[in-house]
């Protein structure tokens, strides 16, 4: 399968207002003892947020609105019913801090990644006023589990720099980042890496990392430009190519047009 994925199905709930669909059908967890207001030692910022940490993170960087964040969450209405959880489904989640409620996009900015934290959300910062979904104040436990970034635009996605590797096919490539390994994959490799793919005005179509997960495939699958360039890298090397359109998608109907822009980094060659 090719490498690409239209942004706008990265997120099909988040993108409408807030967090995954509601639970249906799962173990109920029990709520915190203080589930119906938030206690004494509580932090209460000045949009009536309430949250206190539960245990300590390890990190020492907090996400930024525009981050994504890899979490896990349970909530409950302040009867103690809990309506979605990702801890009872097993299933972390991916999702853009400016496209979940305001609660959440304005909590999870005081996390470090390992931290676990109660939120308890007043309903003008969760869904007040939205039909079927729960009212008043809510109380979520989240973990932050990880902070996605996905890489900005580089300054010279219109076309490659002249210090650029240019092979014969005209595939353009520069090492952003040395890599750790000695081996190469070839071209009948599978390998595991994290991506982020634009146009040369700075469009930004498609990025593993976005999803939260590396991309596993087999190197005969892909499109020709990352059959050949791949194979240039070695483990845990970061690159740039910049992929002519005929070796990218050729004009295909509904994929991205031209010259395409990748960075690349090489997590693992899993198979040779």
């Amino acid at each position: 399968m090719k490498p690409r994925i239209r942004l706008q199905s990265f997120f099909p709930l988040l993108a409408l207002l807030a967090l995954p669909a509601f639970a249906q059908h799962m173990t109920p967890i029990p709520p915190p003892p203080d589930v119906a207001a938030p206690p004494a030692d509580a932090q209460t910022s000045a949009s009536g947020l309430a949250s206190k940490v539960l245990s300590a993170g390890t990190g020492s960087d907090h996400p930024q609105a525009d981050d994504m964040v890899k979490v896990h969450y349970t909530g409950w209405t302040t009867d103690g019913k809990m309506f979605d959880s990702s801890v009872a489904r097993d299933k972390p989640v991916v999702l853009p801090l400016n496209r979940v409620i305001a609660g959440w996009t304005e909590g999870l900015q005081l996390m470090v990644v390992g931290e676990k934290r109660r939120l308890w959300i007043p309903g003008k910062l969760a869904y007040d006023g939205h039909p079927n979904r729960p009212q008043g104040t809510l109380v979520f436990d989240v973990e932050l589990l990880d902070i996605l970034r996905v890489p900005s635009t580089p300054p010279d996605v219109a076309a490659p720099p002249s210090d650029a590797q240019v092979t014969k096919s005209g595939l353009a490539s520069k090492v952003i980042k040395p890599g750790t390994g000695t081996r190469h994959p070839t071209a009948d490799s599978n390998v595991r890496v994290h991506y982020t793919g634009w146009t040369t005005d700075g469009k930004m179509f498609d990025s593993s990392i976005a999803k939260g997960t590396p991309a596993l495939f087999n190197l005969r699958k892909v499109i020709a430009g990352w059959t050949e360039g791949i194979p240039l890298m070695v483990e845990g090397e970061t690159r740039r190519f910049w992929i002519p359109k005929g070796l990218a998608y050729r004009g295909e109907p509904g994929k991205p047009e031209g010259m395409l822009v990748f960075d690349v980094e090489l997590i693992q060659i899993t198979k040779e």
